[in-house]
This record gives C-alpha cells, structure tokens and sequence, in this order.
C-alpha cells in the first residue's frame, strides 16, 4: 500500500516540476530573445 501512495505522489512531484521547469524556459526564452526585439517605451533603443 505504502508503494502505490509513494508512487502518487512522486508523479505529482514530478509533474510539479516539469511545469515549474517549462515556465521557467518559456519566461527565460522570452525575457532573453523576444523582449529586447520589442522594446517598451521606457526601453528604446537610439540606432
């Protein structure tokens, strides 16, 4: 029984993470490669 509790909640863990993980890529991605091509208004460039 113990086995079956144990391996429901090592999938929840691991789920947890996995998102957790994909965000963190997704928002890094971003921050990095995609926010510099668009700049605000607070952050224009003078080219």
């Amino acid at each position: 029984m113990f086995a079956v509790i144990f391996h429901w909640w090592l999938g929840a863990l691991l789920t947890i993470v996995g998102i957790a993980l994909t965000v963190g890529v997704v928002g890094g991605y971003v921050k990095k490669v995609v926010a510099p091509q668009y700049p605000g208004k607070r952050h224009k460039r003078d080219d």
